[in-house]
């Protein structure tokens, strides 16, 4: 047996179940001389009669006999096996629980960390990747800016470090991670927006969704380290709903941890209550800047009449913008993307490129901005 066979399975195991991606990456890996049908052809084939082989092992592990099989799903290395002769259909409950139960079964469990007592004198650190964009595509011959999937997630892993080194002077008992915010560049298979509008990209939305997955858990599992941590998850007009899928993926995968708590609904506004600070958040495509306070004091009155230092953190605009209101401090945040044709064109670009994330005393708001720029 080829090799390049046994790699195929091994890619369809882990996940990858478009042969033709199968394909074109054999033929990279294996400098194959075949055309990218041609080996399809061949994978499928293959993949076809070890899914098969499969079935046959996995019945005879559950005691079922093969002509007894009415339908089944195979993921992976997973089966779900319905049989003929059942009066009870599946419903929907069946189908929830299985999948609850195999996402625990697969969810990382994380041990206890113990933390140093920490004094009165804490602070929180909020870091906040606003607009990553992970998908888009800029080319400097076009833009003067190159900027992809790689160079994105890059940025953040550089920046998020960066945040952190900055911040060693301080004693972090917590932090607020802000998730979202177009951290993927486009929403549907057509390569646009959620509302439509094309995108120049690069790599496949499936693709980027992973890396961007990845991504998170990666930052997440490295700001556990440092202080337990708070994901808030802000929707944006990028990626309304991928985005959103994203954020439910890896609330899931931390489930078993007990140094991560989340909100991942769909409200587009959020709040979080630290000491004497109230911090909301909000990507900024929807409510007006100026609305911003009053709304904060209306739909977190309890967390208003507690605090005394209150911010707003937006995006969406990918530059710097800092305005005093009464009671209300609302600053806009910097992207680490790059510029593309459309923006280009129309002359918004040349703004600093960075990842940004604040200090918060536990009395007296808000008292370092970190800045990473690239």
């Amino acid at each position: 047996m080829n090799s390049y066979y046994d790699r195929a399975l091994e890619l369809f195991h882990d996940g990858e179940t478009n042969k033709t991606e199968i394909a074109k990456q054999l033929i990279s890996e294996f400098k194959l001389d075949l055309t990218v049908e041609q080996l399809r052809r061949r994978v499928s084939h293959y993949l076809a009669s070890q899914k098969d082989k499969a079935l046959s092992e996995e019945c005879e592990r559950q005691g079922i006999p093969m002509d007894q099989v009415k339908q089944y799903w195979f993921k992976g290395k997973h089966f779900s096996i319905n049989v003929k002769g059942s009066d009870e259909k599946m419903t929907w409950d069946d189908v929830k629980d299985g999948i609850i139960a195999e996402m625990k079964a697969h969810a990382p469990k994380y041990p206890a960390i113990a933390r140093a007592n920490r004094d009165s004198e804490g602070h929180l650190l909020v870091i906040d990747p606003a607009d990553v964009h992970i998908g888009k595509l800029s080319m400097a011959f076009e833009t003067g800016d190159d900027y992809d999937s790689n160079i994105a997630v890059q940025r953040v892993r550089e920046g998020v470090q960066g945040i952190l080194d900055k911040a060693r002077g301080f004693n972090i008992d917590k932090i607020l991670f802000i998730g979202g915010n177009d951290i993927l560049h486009i929403d549907t298979p057509r390569r646009t927006t959620t509302s439509g509008t094309p995108q120049d990209t690069d790599g496949m939305w499936y693709s980027n969704f992973l890396l961007a997955k990845k991504l998170y858990v990666e930052i997440l599992e490295m700001l556990m380290t440092v202080a337990d941590v708070h994901f808030t998850y802000n929707p944006s007009n990028h990626d309304y709903t991928n985005g959103f899928f994203l954020a439910d993926s890896i609330q899931s995968w931390f489930c078993e941890c007990r140094h991560i708590t989340f909100d991942c609904s769909l409200k587009h506004r959020k709040y979080y209550e630290y000491g004497n600070s109230l911090i909301g958040t909000t990507h900024g495509d929807g409510a007006k800047t100026q609305d911003l306070p009053l709304l904060m004091a209306q739909e977190s009155s309890e967390s208003w009449a507690n605090t005394k230092h209150r911010y707003v953190y937006t995006h969406h605009v990918h530059h710097k913008t800092s305005k005093d209101f009464i009671g209300v401090t609302v600053e806009s945040l910097r992207s680490p993307s790059g510029t593309d044709g459309w923006h280009h064109r129309n002359g918004y670009q040349h703004n600093p490129k960075a990842i940004e994330g604040f200090i918060h005393s536990k009395y007296f708001g808000q008292v370092a901005r970190l800045t990473h720029v690239f």
